[in-house]
């Protein structure tokens, strides 16, 4: 996060070179007059105006040394803005803090004043900075050393830095970045090369702290309390000082806490200067009713139940978009590609964010072709940017971007986070991205060196994007949500534990650092012959150390190999490999389609050949869930709300090929794959049969009305946990044989939970009321995308009632305690 802003140097702007060829640029206002033109009814739904904002200074913190100051005034700091001066006395007293604040707010300056006042102070003091992705290390890296402040010695310490090197950092380098990735694996397995480095660490930095959410976040919660144990096994007892930086979020002091394990105090009135934004909803036109009736709203029944598994631990690989699979509104991925045109036309530097590599890609490609035609050449002045490129691709496409040799990059979330992008004029959202803390980081990408800008959301045919511009306060005025992460989760705790004693046996005053329930887990591993347990502690019994996987994503990637040359085209993680890599999948791998001949799910391999057929193909899976355990209910009368354990088995069974042009179903052929069994944790309601009667639900029609429910009641759910759709499954049947009951089940898709259910359940009665008006105030008759209908579902949609759930969720919220 390179964005070391002040009260001198964010009005004033950068020195750029001259970019090729200049087009005369559209103001945000006039150029979304000129864009919404382009309609014959207008797809704007909501227009939000974000006034300026004058930024309040404050003086320099009197322990700042004036070497400091100076390196600050050589890069056009003169002072701090007020949030980040009090955010840097708190750590500089020695207070665990985060600062949470907006983008382009100024939060590097905030950590990075009391760590290199420190350094300069303390002569043998060290610093460890720890970012989500290499991109984001290597940014921060560029900041602090063109500081230029003697003796620091920053460094870059992550998989892709020479052997050679690693130990000249390991013994010189006093502000060490890297990422939890390797602490977990690199840094404290060898802590005894690190001893010196843990001894005088004074400071750790937790830059974009609310990355760490849900399975992932669990895990670096307890990588963080190992680094807190090897500090003080080395003698730094009192223990480094944490200084977090987050994007605006709900209860961050609270959230912030739980990841670190200490008690954190809150920085959250953004003192910095901003632009003004102009925010405008928009919705893609309905396609003409020829080209709707083509596409399947209804495929050839499947099994009784109405399942729809996410891919039992990760969400969907990278080059999935869900949010077109069913043509019913203009897709929200060719609707963008129009809008970047346009706005490049316009000669507005704009950045595209889209979720998926595969989405950026067809964004770019789209955007060049149209420019191209209306102007041979101008197609060169946008490029796409994601994940998988080369770290110099990426850099020469930042600088070809701010230089102006680019107008227009469609990208993936890789440039949410750490790349100062100064001088956009517009940023396109290509559906919604997740959370209002995402949304509010992609818009703020824009108008960074003080000018107007534009910011457009365009909603995918999507229950939750239709719910969101057809309700502006749920974006506008509202908090954004918390960051959600369950330390607890005993598949996170167990695995972590067994790591900690790997590193050095465990103690009793240890278990205090993991939670309440780290005793009760210890014995657990000592039964199962994991630790051996001596008067000194608990030992971990193996020579290998354990293989623990921080992001959840489901086991070892699976290689795509083309199997002519055995090239190695990419991977993809395991949980997705039986969605992305069954036989006669269609992968997609840099614009070029290949088709998977076989997969060996022993060997993590995939062979492909290139092809490039007319259809894509989308696998199916039935599921089936048994309750475990109930850990909390509410009685309601006719309605029952629960949490608890489940166990949920799912297998992928077949695939359907669909035209690309259409969206046809071509054909179903069935796949032999093995089953997966996942316990995680649930919210779930049941009915009675006589309130659904009463409702007015006939019996023949409630399979289809808990069907819908289910699958816009996961649409939702985003709307107040920090999740994604394809982080959560569900299923519904007219009568489970664990309730005896019609009932819902919405499920966390990660061994043992990720939190998202308990946040359902502690928010039940909002989440279902939004659910409810979802489906009540889409305009389609029988059901579609943007309400009941589902890209994930194992079922093909079917069967579906849209008036049925409506009736059901009624019933659930006229007798739900609110």
């Amino acid at each position: 996060m390179q964005d070391v802003t002040s009260a001198a140097s964010v009005s004033a702007g950068r020195d750029r070179e001259p970019g090729p060829a200049p087009i005369p640029a559209a103001a945000p206002g006039d150029l979304l007059r000129q864009l919404r033109r382009r309609h014959a009814t207008d797809p704007v739904t909501h227009v939000e105006r974000v006034p300026s904002r004058a930024g309040t200074p404050a003086p320099w913190p009197g322990w700042a040394p004036e070497e400091l100051r100076t390196a600050y005034a050589r890069r056009g700091v003169s002072a701090p803005w007020r949030h980040q001066a009090e955010a840097a006395e708190l750590a500089h007293d020695r207070r665990h803090v985060v600062v949470a604040t907006g983008t382009a707010s100024g939060k590097s300056l905030a950590y990075q004043l009391p760590a290199l006042a420190t350094l300069l102070a303390e002569a043998r003091a060290t610093v460890l900075y720890l970012a989500p992705t290499k991109a984001l290390a290597a940014d921060q890296l560029r900041a602090v050393a063109e500081l230029e402040i003697e003796g620091v010695r920053p460094a870059c310490y992550d998989g892709d830095t020479p052997r050679a090197e690693r130990e000249w950092i390991r013994r010189h380098s006093r502000f060490v970045l890297t990422n939890p990735d390797m602490l977990h694996h690199g840094i404290l397995p060898g802590h005894a090369q690190w001893s010196g480095f843990l001894r005088r660490l004074r400071y750790v930095v937790i830059d974009e702290c609310h990355v760490y959410r849900g399975v992932f976040g669990s895990h670096v919660s307890h990588v963080l309390r190992r680094l807190r144990r090897q500090c003080a096994r080395y003698g730094n007892t009192a223990g480094p000082t944490f200084v977090l930086a987050s994007a605006t979020s709900g209860d961050p002091a609270a959230t912030a806490g739980r990841l670190v394990g200490l008690p954190v105090t809150a920085v959250t009135e953004d003192t910095s200067p901003r632009a003004g934004v102009t925010f405008a909803l928009w919705e893609p036109p309905l396609l003409h009713a020829e080209a709707s009736a083509s596409s399947p709203t209804t495929a050839a029944p499947a099994p009784r139940r109405a399942p729809d598994a996410p891919r039992p631990t990760a969400p969907p690989g990278p080059d999935a978009e869900p949010g077109d699979l069913t043509q019913v509104r203009r897709s929200a991925l060719r609707e963008t590609a129009d809008l970047l045109a346009d706005s490049v036309a316009a000669g507005v530097r704009t950045l595209a964010f889209v979720r998926s590599r595969r989405g950026a890609e067809v964004v770019a490609t789209s955007a060049r072709r149209s420019l191209d035609e209306a102007v041979p050449g101008l197609g060169d002045r946008v490029a796409a940017y994601r994940g998988g490129y080369l770290r110099e691709e990426r850099r020469a496409l930042e600088r070809a971007l701010l230089h102006g040799d680019l107008l227009g990059l469609a990208s993936t979330n890789a440039l949410e986070l750490g790349v100062d992008l100064v001088g956009l004029d517009a940023v396109l959202i290509c559906g919604y991205p997740g959370t209002r803390a995402s949304l509010w980081q992609q818009a703020g990408r824009a108008g960074r060196s003080g000018q107007e800008a534009l910011a457009v959301l365009v909603a995918r045919d999507d229950p939750l994007d239709t719910y969101l511009v057809h309700h502006p306060e749920a974006l506008f005025g509202t908090p954004v949500e918390a960051t959600v992460l369950d330390p607890a989760n005993p598949y996170v705790l167990g695995p972590q534990l067994a790591c900690a004693a790997a590193e050095a046996p465990l103690t009793a005053a240890d278990l205090e650092l993991f939670g309440d329930s780290a005793k009760e887990t210890v014995e657990a591993l000592v039964e199962a012959g994991a630790l051996r347990q001596r008067p000194t502690g608990w030992y971990w019994r193996h020579r290998e150390r354990p293989k623990v996987d921080l992001r959840g994503e489901g086991g070892a990637p699976v290689c795509v190999v083309e199997a002519a040359t055995g090239r190695l085209l990419g991977t993809v993680d395991g949980g997705s490999s039986h969605f992305l890599l069954h036989p006669g999948a269609v992968y997609l791998h840099q614009g070029v389609s290949y088709v998977v001949d076989s997969l060996d799910l022993e060997d993590g391999c995939a062979l492909v050949h290139p092809e490039e057929p007319d259809w894509s193909t989308h696998a199916r899976d039935v599921t089936s869930l048994s309750v475990v355990s109930v850990r909390s209910y509410v009685d309601a009368g006719p309605v029952g709300l629960f949490l608890g354990e489940v166990d949920v088995t799912s297998q992928v069974v077949s695939y359907q090929r669909r035209r690309i042009a259409t969206g046809e179903v071509i054909d179903t052929r069935p796949l032999d794959l093995p089953t997966r069994e996942l316990r995680t944790v649930a919210v779930w309601f049941t009915l009675s049969p006589e309130s659904l009667a009463e409702a007015g639900v006939d019996p023949a029609d409630v399979p289809g009305a808990l069907h819908a429910a289910e699958h816009a009641a996961i649409g939702l759910l985003p709307l107040l946990a920090t999740c994604d759709r394809w982080d959560i499954g569900g299923l519904s049947t007219a009568v489970h044989p664990d309730t005896e009951a019609p009932t819902v089940f919405v499920y966390d898709g990660h061994p043992g939970g990720a939190g998202f259910a308990e946040r359902a359940y502690g928010t039940a009665a909002a989440w279902l009321k939004a659910t409810r008006d979802a489906i009540d105030e889409c305009g389609c008759e029988a059901g579609c995308p943007s309400c009941v209908q589902s890209p994930k579902c194992g079922n093909g949609n079917n069967p579906l009632s849209k008036p049925g759930a409506v009736r059901v969720l009624d019933v659930v919220l006229n007798n739900l305690p609110h």
